[in-house]
């Protein structure tokens, strides 16, 4: 039988993207991967696009 997953998709609006944000967004992976929530893609088109986390955990 084959792994099932659910994945989750969270964006992330430019400007919340710096120095001040990079510890709050530090703390919220942390409690995601507590939840058993795995990161496995960030991307970002532009640089004044939004920020998408795509995360997965076993269903």
């Amino acid at each position: 039988m084959s792994t099932r997953w659910i994945y989750e998709v969270v964006e992330l609006s430019p400007n919340m993207i710096g120095p001040p944000m990079a510890d709050r967004l530090s703390e919220e992976l942390d409690k995601l991967g507590r939840q058993g929530w795995e990161l496995v893609s960030c991307n970002q088109v532009t640089p004044f696009d939004h920020v998408r986390l795509i995360l997965k955990k076993q269903a």
